[in-house]
């Protein structure tokens, strides 16, 4: 079986490495740890070469615990459940912790040996992915970080920061997101505030990638209004096969169509599973109807990766990013030609990253 290069759309590595708290953290990543879903050499095993790495800011309660994203996953096995969301956090108490996992990324890149580049445009992603065992494009997963004046935004900019994710479902000064809800529409609470809106130009004019997941559907649709760049959700699923408040629905998947967007398939059960429970026991078969969902909705030039690997539970196959081998071969097996098998590995991610950051 041929292996294929993968650039995913969504990984929580950084959060990871940043509850060990220690300043050597960047070595277990580069040494491999064989903790959680990724480090470098189970990467480069896998043919895993890049990505979207996500700096999330904790809430209060799960920093002091050193506990995961504060989604309980017990309470996601039950038939139905609506997860009450943390509280929003200010920019002072955020801010901190997004430079900590910037410098904790810089030094991977620092002390790589050259194995693993930060990109800040499409073109350098694109030669970094044919060279380099590992390219990345810094991401932050929900906007607490940036101050209502958007000081803080030039700031990481010039870091390497080149995609947003307004929201991690937890509310901002610049919008909503969704509760982890099932079944339920994601068409719940308020969209994007004026803030939000300046946001979106803000990213506009910098050329930022900026991602819909997580977002709740009105605020989708401001970002659909405002935003001159494709649709894009790096993580997300089809809320047809799983009604779930994080997945899209068709209305939404036509807005990314008409726009020439993509989406990225999430891993985590929850988002996969018709019943939506966050359980480990589930056939990666899941994850193959998903992709086959969004290609026939959007065209094979449209759908990729949004793993989710390091941020969520994962299909009991797929617990390392070793597992992708496993998923290659149900893919084949089920009649993706190889050009389908490139195009949604890393072409088609490569092909938008380019697009947008000129």
């Amino acid at each position: 079986m041929e292996k294929y290069n993968t650039f995913d759309g969504h990984n929580d590595v950084l959060f990871r490495l940043y509850l060990k708290n220690h300043i050597l953290a960047y070595q277990d990543f580069l040494n491999g740890d064989n903790e959680g879903q990724l480090d470098l050499p189970r990467m480069k095993e896998a043919n895993f070469k890049g990505g979207f790495f996500a700096i999330y800011v904790p809430s209060q309660e799960a920093a002091i615990t050193d506990s995961d994203k504060p989604i309980k996953y017990d309470d996601m096995k039950k038939d139905q459940y609506s997860l009450p969301l943390p509280e929003l956090i200010e920019s002072d108490i955020a801010l901190p912790i997004v430079m900590r996992k910037i410098s904790l990324l810089s030094q991977i890149e620092k002390y790589s040996q050259g194995e693993v580049k930060i990109c800040t445009n499409g073109e350098e992603l694109e030669q970094s992915f044919q060279e380099r065992s590992l390219s990345v494009i810094m991401h932050i997963e929900g906007a607490e970080c940036i101050d209502e004046n958007f000081y803080n935004l030039e700031a990481l900019y010039r870091t390497g920061l080149r995609s947003i994710g307004p929201v991690w479902s937890r509310p901002t000064i610049f919008g909503e997101g969704v509760p982890f809800s099932f079944p339920s529409s994601p068409d719940v609470g308020g969209g994007l505030t004026d803030l939000g809106i300046e946001l979106i130009k803000h990213c506009n004019d910098l050329n930022i990638i900026v991602d819909t997941s997580h977002l709740n559907e009105k605020g989708f649709w401001d970002v659909a209004k405002n935003s001159i760049h494709p649709l894009i959700a790096t993580h997300s699923n089809a809320h047809a096969i799983c009604p779930h408040t994080r997945n899209l629905t068709d209305q939404q998947l036509d807005a990314i169509k008409d726009t020439k967007g993509m989406v990225g398939v999430n891993f985590a059960p929850a988002f996969l599973r018709k019943d939506g429970k966050m359980l480990s026991d589930t056939n990666i078969q899941l994850i193959a109807d998903h992709f086959k969902y969004l290609i026939d909705y959007l065209g094979e030039d449209h759908v990729g990766f949004g793993s989710d690997f390091d941020g969520a539970m994962m299909p009991k196959d797929l617990r390392s990013v070793l597992g992708m081998s496993k998923l290659t071969q149900l893919l084949v097996d089920q009649g993706f030609n190889d050009n389908l098998m490139h195009k949604i590995y890393h072409q088609n991610w490569l092909e938008i990253i380019k697009h947008i950051l000129k």
